[in-house]
């Protein structure tokens, strides 16, 4: 008796020392699914102790929530199969994906291009004076083209509203559509490199966080799923 408790404490600690280790994220989304907990709340979730029948789990702000699994495990040994179906259906249910985008791709090749034309047009139309005798811009660049300055300052007020606006609704796109489902945390760094380099360039932001996500799902193809370690 003594024997078998001494095996299911050591499981238990296998378990505990692994999900916190190599999976935090489907922590706080246990947290977020089934306690209803925001996700700033739920951040930096900790497995605690983990039953046949339920799991303590302290959220950041210290609090230590109890999960149910129901129905209750006969064994420890189910724990991977159990957690990996809890992972999957909190996916489902905040409607994100698997896949974690953690980096950013730079722009490169064709991209550099794009970038580096949208940025001088949002510089060089940010002001109608940019196109006036006087101006910074006029003075190196635009004079030497007069009639086409004449065009871009006729334009100015219209491009750069449209500009802007087509811009921000790419943005807000790239928000709900691909920031949120594959998991970049709301408003960190990488959150903000990705949404400027959306503002500035554009469609090209798409195909190259798509690229990653391509990427990613690759790997991942190549790997077993795998939540609560060697038991």
């Amino acid at each position: 008796m003594a024997e078998d408790e001494k095996q299911t404490a050591a499981a238990k600690q296998r378990i505990i020392t692994h999900m916190n280790s190599d999976h935090q994220d489907s922590l706080v989304m246990f947290l977020q699914v089934y306690n209803r907990l925001s996700s700033s709340t739920a951040k930096s979730a900790q497995l605690e102790d983990v039953s046949l029948s339920d799991m303590v789990i302290k959220a950041g702000d210290g609090a230590r929530y109890t999960i149910p699994i129901e129905p209750p495990m006969k064994s420890l040994l189910e724990a991977r199969h159990r957690f990996v179906d809890m992972h999957n259906h909190c996916l489902s249910s905040l409607g994100i994906s698997d896949i974690k985008i953690e980096k950013y791709s730079v722009p490169h090749g064709h991209f550099i291009v794009i970038f580096a034309v949208c940025l001088a047009t949002y510089v060089s139309f940010s002001r109608r004076e940019n196109f006036l005798p006087g101006s910074l811009l006029y003075d190196l660049i635009f004079k030497h083209f007069p009639r086409f300055t004449l065009f871009c300052y006729d334009i100015q007020p219209l491009l750069i509203s449209l500009m802007i606006g087509i811009h921000a609704c790419e943005a807000t796109y790239m928000a709900l559509y691909r920031l949120r489902p594959y998991r970049v945390p709301f408003l960190s760094g990488l959150w903000w490199t990705w949404m400027t380099s959306c503002f500035i360039e554009g469609f090209g932001s798409f195909q190259r966080f798509d690229a990653l996500v391509r990427q990613e799902k690759a790997k991942k193809e190549q790997q077993k799923p795998n939540l609560s370690g060697k038991q």
